[in-house]
């Protein structure tokens, strides 16, 4: 298969994490890696299967990846998987780190359902995990959504740890559950 593994990012998480993806997949495939700058949308045709990936902001894709997107024709050619790297807490924690997701990072999975829906892509999957913010945004978190003291230190223990070497063997895992797929 020829696949391309693009990505949006801005603090280099999201660019880890393709560099893993591409990594595994490039093994057995012929595998190009991009920075999402350098792609056009006619360009994606050109690929049996595209990973698109993005920093996730305000709870969604990117701007810069929302506009690309909805460019995206119907019925495409290629195969799309999906992958983001957020600041804020997963889901599977606590019922307030599932209520901080809900309202801060969850969007992005569904942005990438809606363009299988919308768009009629063949769409193999999605994967998420946290990565360390920017000094901008981790002093929004701290103003904005988490400004307790103690709450804030529990989160920034947390947050200085991504991407790790966990996150990175799950990329790697998705990579190649979604060539499975395919």
């Amino acid at each position: 298969m020829k696949i391309l593994v693009t990505y949006f990012s801005q603090t280099g998480n999201t660019k880890k994490i393709a560099e893993a993806i591409h990594e595994t997949i490039s093994q057995n495939h012929d595998s190009f890696l991009k920075d999402f700058n350098e792609i056009t949308i006619d360009e994606l045709d050109l690929y049996d299967l595209v990973f698109l990936g993005s920093a996730c902001h305000h709870a969604n894709l990117a701007p810069p990846v929302l506009k690309f997107i909805e460019n995206i024709p119907k019925s495409p050619k290629f195969k799309l998987a999906g992958f983001v790297t957020h600041s804020t807490y997963p889901p599977e924690g606590s019922e307030r780190h599932a209520e901080m997701f809900e309202q801060w990072g969850s969007k992005c999975a569904k942005t990438y359902e809606r363009l299988q829906n919308e768009k009629g892509i063949d769409y193999k999957g999605y994967f998420r995990c946290m990565g360390i913010p920017s000094k901008p945004i981790e002093q929004f978190i701290n103003k904005q959504i988490i400004p307790d003291e103690d709450e804030w230190a529990e989160y920034i223990d947390v947050i200085v740890k991504h991407l790790d070497e966990s996150d990175i063997e799950n990329a790697k895992k998705f990579a190649k559950e979604v060539l499975d797929k395919c």
